[in-house]
């Protein structure tokens, strides 16, 4: 590549580059460079000579496998290196040897297996980033970061490192504030000194790894400052009794444990707390004291504990909360009013999940309570509902996504209580037992964005039709019909269809039959063979609006005639009148014609004044021809 005199940036990922033989390029001035992608698989010596003052350099996702020789030798300056998925097996000991001010560098994805890290990582005295996830790392040499004592973010997670002394390998390093040892295997035991150095560690992530109480109490002990710990699926019975010292604790994980319900009152003293997940902890009771000074809280997750009956005034202190989550909890009513405080509304609360829990609802009245007025998120997903009473939103008239997948509605009597969503965008219906729909069961949706209607039992007949005719030519976007049509995601290896888009059935038990369509209808496209004879009686939305023969409805008419070249208007006695749509000039024409107006007026409204003048002159020398 020729001289870029002052290009500071440069970036061509995802271009295939054949092999480079010397110098890549020759841009003294570049400071960012991407070469992300490109199908690289060897860099020679010289690749990087012409750019030299280079700080930010990412060779991620090409298969490099070795880096075998010296090719960053030049790149003194190099700040960040990032490389990500790159098959690498193996660094040499001197590949990192003039990169003393990287600060950042990234490795995640690759397989090591015999590479010298104390030799790699010895010159990179400044470094403060380091992300080795998912790397095939197997063991971490106890001296491995003994010249990094900048480093402040360690990524581990996802490497078999059973045998860790974190206490030797990653207590020595002070200035820690980040430590990701999740999914490591870890098998030696958290000793009470792991931590001891390392005091200013803020983010802790531990899950992942069987880890014990009595470890945890002693070793997390000197982390005062800790604001974010997950202790996720670590096979813990109860939790350590160390959270009153965790004075500024703002995130905590301890889902997916075997915990007793009694130890969930040690999590009380975190007033600091603003995201907790107790989610599938084998909780079955939480005492209305649990969460009672916790009033910074914004996120709480209950989900997959069998809290069949919620105590009164349980979320009453939490006046921040935005969003609540109680999936598969085994409730059988919606939240109560008396879960919170009476008069209080909780206006940061706008997302409840309450999927998978087995509902009984009411046949009349408001679902939630007023308290929830401003909420804009409801998951009622698999929650065995065939209805729910018109006036069940009644308090909540705010919502904008409602998820209803995987329930028994099956009429669009059914649906009633939508008129009271005036503000809903995102409707999911998927996996439900209805068989027709029609726009006019959303005209009181105006909003709406998104419909997700795949997995019901549909009728192939003109709901269907005028439906997709809605969202194509009124909404002016078929994307609003999830699965109206084919995208990626719905093609896997060999491109084969999934059963992802929207299916029609024929009602009839005729087959095969035949189809005959003998319309054109606007805003359509017809089969290039009008006749079809069908052998099965599945079709895709797609077909089917293309060999139906259905009428539009006359606003839907005049949409599809308007898009065609001009507009049509049905005057109230039946008649029609058509008037041509402006060209591309629209706008220019619209002026035209309105300057022409403006003139005409203006000349009428002169003429008149001048015919006035001229009469009102002419009565005056009457009048004085009569006086003399």
């Amino acid at each position: 590549m020729s001289d870029s005199a002052g290009l500071i940036n440069l970036e061509l990922q995802g271009n295939p580059l054949e092999e480079v033989e010397g110098p890549l390029i020759a841009i003294p001035s570049l400071l960012y460079l991407d070469i992300s992608n490109c199908s690289l698989r060897y860099l020679n010596d010289q690749f990087f000579y012409n750019v030299t003052h280079l700080t930010s350099l990412d060779l991620s996702d090409n298969p490099l496998f070795r880096i075998d020789n010296n090719v960053f030798e030049p790149l003194s300056s190099l700040e960040t290196l990032k490389l990500n998925y790159c098959n690498l097996t193996y660094i040499t000991d001197t590949a990192f040897g003039s990169l003393a001010h990287l600060k950042i560098l990234e490795l995640v994805g690759n397989n090591f297996f015999e590479t010298n890290w104390d030799a790699v990582l010895q010159n990179l005295i400044l470094l403060e980033y380091i992300d080795l996830r998912a790397s095939g790392i197997n063991n971490l040499p106890g001296t491995m970061f003994d010249n990094n004592q900048y480093l402040r973010t360690l990524i581990l997670t996802e490497n078999n490192l059973a045998g860790l002394s974190v206490e030797q390998t990653l207590g020595k390093l002070q200035n820690l504030d980040t430590l990701d040892l999740s999914y490591c295997n870890l098998t030696l035991p958290l000793s009470e000194v792991a931590f001891t150095n390392a005091t200013k560690i803020r983010n802790l992530y531990l899950s992942g790894n069987t880890l014990f109480a009595s470890d945890l109490l002693l070793a997390l002990s000197p982390l005062t400052n800790l604001h974010k710990l997950s202790l996720s699926n670590c096979g813990l019975s109860r939790l350590p009794d160390t959270f009153d010292k965790f004075k500024s604790l703002q995130e905590l994980d301890i889902s997916h444990n075997p915990l007793n319900d009694t130890f969930v009152q040690l999590l009380v003293p975190l007033e600091t707390l603003e995201y907790l997940n107790m989610g599938y902890s084998n909780l079955s009771h939480i005492a209305p004291s649990s969460f009672s000074q916790m009033t910074s809280m914004r996120r709480l997750v209950l989900s997959g504990n069998e809290l069949n009956n919620l105590e009164a005034g349980l979320f009453g202190n939490l006046t921040r909360l935005e969003s609540l989550e109680l999936n598969f909890c085994g409730l059988r009513r919606p939240l109560n009013a008396i879960l919170f405080f009476n008069n209080l509304t909780y206006t940061d609360l706008t997302e409840l999940q309450l999927a998978g829990n087995p509902l009984q609802v009411s046949t009349s009245g408001p679902l939630l309570p007023k308290q929830l007025s401003r909420l804009q998120t409801l998951d009622l997903s698999n929650c065995n509902l065939t209805s729910l009473p018109p006036e069940a939103f009644y308090y909540t008239r705010n919502i904008t996504h409602l998820i209803l997948a995987g329930n028994h509605f099956s009429s669009p009597n059914d649906l009633r209580f939508l008129e009271l969503l005036p503000k809903l965008e995102i409707l999911d219906l998927s996996y439900n037992d209805l068989t027709t729909f029609s726009p006019k069961d959303i005209t009181l949706n105006p909003n709406v964005e998104k419909l997700k209607l795949i997995g019901n039992p549909w009728r192939c007949d003109c709901s269907v039709a005028n439906l997709w005719d809605w969202a194509h030519l009124e909404k002016g976007n078929l994307g609003i019909l999830e699965g109206s049509t084919l995208t990626q995601e719905h093609v896997s290896v060999g491109k084969t269809k999934k059963k992802k888009l929207l299916i029609c059935n024929y009602d009839t038990g005729t087959q095969p039959f035949t189809i005959v369509m003998n319309k054109t209808i606007p805003g359509r496209r017809p089969f290039i063979n009008p006749q079809r004879t069908l052998t099965a009686t599945n079709r895709t939305w797609a077909k089917y609006v293309r060999e139906s023969g259905c009428e539009q409805p006359a606003n839907l008419q005049r949409v599809a005639r308007a898009a065609e070249g001009y507009v049509e208007v049905v005057n109230e006695d039946g008649s029609k009148l058509r008037y041509a749509k402006h060209g591309p000039n629209t706008w220019a024409a619209a002026a035209i014609n309105a300057v022409v107006v403006y003139v005409t007026l203006m000349t009428i409204i002169g003429l008149v004044f001048i015919f006035t003048k001229k009469r009102r002159s002419i009565k005056l020398n009457a009048a004085a021809g009569k006086s003399s």
